[in-house]
């Protein structure tokens, strides 16, 4: 069944605030538990997700090519493997600061991608739009709260790679939306790379499985939002947005996330909030606007052949 481009753009604006708490609630775990396993972890728990939603949806068997499964271990292994793995050595070595202004570059990114892989030139408004979202975001990190510079390291390379890995995976899960559903794409993507995280934590993590017995119940509660619902059913979305509407829109939701990390953290965190908050609220949803809406033709190329 098609979903129509009105419900996606709802549900991928839903999905960039559940990103937008899950920041908080993957700060909070990072604090006490040692960073890989907290994206190994919340990767295996949304894998479960997905199987479990997988055979309660799928009626019929399962027909998947060599290549298909080829094609979805490269996904695998930049969406998930990488772009996870990466994030997690890059917050270790920038500032905070750094890495939200450097994941508000998602969009262009994903929009660069998708215009050299599936030769779609961007429009001028389109590109326009992104980077008033992107100025909105910055405006959000750098004048609306007191945050510090620091000089550029090696971090922001690594976090600057994380997200042209989750991008170019993107790009593969939109080529593979024309051999399956959204929802056959992220379980396999996600199962796939899970798989990797769970090599790599066991290797790398001393003690893995002392370190999960030790986990609280309120570890727990944050894993399960943030693999099953943050995760799993964020991909499910996202990975729909992909297969509806393209890699590149789909990818300027990202820009609603750094903001909706900044309005949780002075919820949750007593921080506050001032005028500039209001400016980039305002340019982030104009720009999102822009960069969404496209005409009747430029909607037809965006719909998978």
């Amino acid at each position: 069944m098609k979903t129509s481009a009105a419900t996606v753009h709802a549900a991928l604006f839903a999905t960039a605030i559940v990103w937008g708490l899950n920041v908080s609630a993957v700060k909070a775990l990072t604090e006490q538990v040692d960073v890989l396993l907290v994206a190994s972890l919340r990767t295996v728990l949304a894998a479960v997700a997905l199987t479990l939603l997988l055979l309660m949806q799928r009626r019929d068997g399962m027909r998947w090519s060599l290549r298909f499964v080829g094609w979805a271990l490269v996904g695998a292994a930049l969406m998930v493997y990488a772009n996870q793995t990466l994030f997690a050595h890059a917050m270790h070595r920038t500032s905070a600061t750094n890495a939200a202004l450097i994941m508000a570059l998602a969009p262009l990114i994903s929009a660069l991608l998708e215009a050299a892989l599936f030769r779609r030139p961007l429009g001028a408004r389109q590109l326009g739009g992104m980077l008033l979202a992107l100025v909105g975001v910055a405006t959000v990190i750098v004048l609306g709260r007191d945050t510090a510079w620091t000089s550029a390291a090696a971090g922001d390379l690594l976090m600057l790679a994380s997200i042209v890995a989750f991008a170019a995976g993107g790009a593969t899960v939109q080529r593979l939306s024309r051999c399956a559903s959204p929802l056959e794409i992220t379980w396999l993507v996600h199962v796939a790379g899970a798989s990797m995280l769970a090599v790599h934590t066991i290797a790398a993590v001393p003690d893995p499985w002392h370190a999960i017995a030790s986990l609280s119940r309120w570890h727990w509660s944050l894993m399960l939002y943030s693999g099953v619902l943050a995760t799993a059913a964020g991909a499910v979305a996202w990975s729909r947005g992909i297969a509806t509407i393209g890699v590149g829109r789909t990818a300027t939701y990202l820009s609603w996330v750094p903001l909706f990390g900044v309005g949780f953290g002075a919820l949750l965190l007593g921080e506050q909030l001032n005028g500039w908050h209001a400016v980039g609220l305002a340019a982030v949803l104009i720009g999102t606007v822009l960069a969404t809406r496209t005409t009747p033709a430029a909607a037809a190329d965006l719909r998978p052949a």
